[in-house]
């Protein structure tokens, strides 16, 4: 199982690979994360890989390979979108950060982004997780939201996740991380204005 996460620096996706790395071995299952950090500390993008199965040889994930790109913000999951294979799942968050070359009048954030990815052979969900995570009470659970989302779509009991949520989550973040995780978990096709788009082969 390859899954790639492209994120901003501060959104927490070191956290979420934490999460699903916890979850492969309580699969009994061998990991191996390979963290590429930009500038982290300053808004830049962060792309983690997760490699995970009864033996993994390389921690990092070919070009057109990856089953799930794990999209922390639009323009992150258009960057890294060359990863996902035909047939892949795309999970994206509706969350807008505006890179820096933006922000100085430099360049313009693309426009129709989500749109774009319509027309590209995977099945691709746009979630508002960062409305879901104010709606619990804090924003900063928004990756967490995400992992749920991803979890359904890998395993239909959330057990091991939750154990994986718990075991990952300093002990004062643990309740309100475990009910982000089963918000996104719980999340319906319909609710979180899925799109589905030629899907050539299930995820196994």
């Amino acid at each position: 199982m390859n899954i790639l996460i492209a994120a901003v620096g501060g959104q927490g996706a070191l956290l979420a690979a934490r999460i699903i790395g916890s979850y492969a071995q309580l699969e009994a299952q061998q990991v191996k994360v390979s963290e590429i950090h930009g500038m982290s500390q300053r808004g830049g993008s962060v792309v983690t890989h997760i490699r995970y199965s009864q033996e993994v040889h390389s921690p990092v994930i070919e070009m057109g390979t990856a089953d799930v790109l794990l999209g922390f913000e639009i323009l992150e999951a258009a960057r890294s979108i060359q990863y996902l294979r035909p047939g892949g799942i795309l999970i994206v968050s509706k969350q807008q950060i505006q890179p820096l070359p933006v922000l100085t009048g430099a360049a313009t954030y693309p426009p129709a982004l989500l749109e774009s990815f319509e027309n590209m052979p995977m099945t691709t969900y746009a979630v508002d997780a960062l409305s879901h995570a104010s709606e619990l009470g804090n924003i900063k659970v928004a990756n967490t939201v995400l992992v749920g989302v991803l979890a359904r779509r890998l395993s239909a009991d959330p057990n091991h996740w939750q154990e994986a949520v718990a075991e990952s989550v300093p002990a004062r973040h643990r309740d309100l991380n475990r009910k982000a995780f089963d918000f996104g978990f719980a999340l319906d096709f319909s609710s979180i204005d899925s799109r589905r788009h030629r899907q050539k082969e299930a995820l196994s």
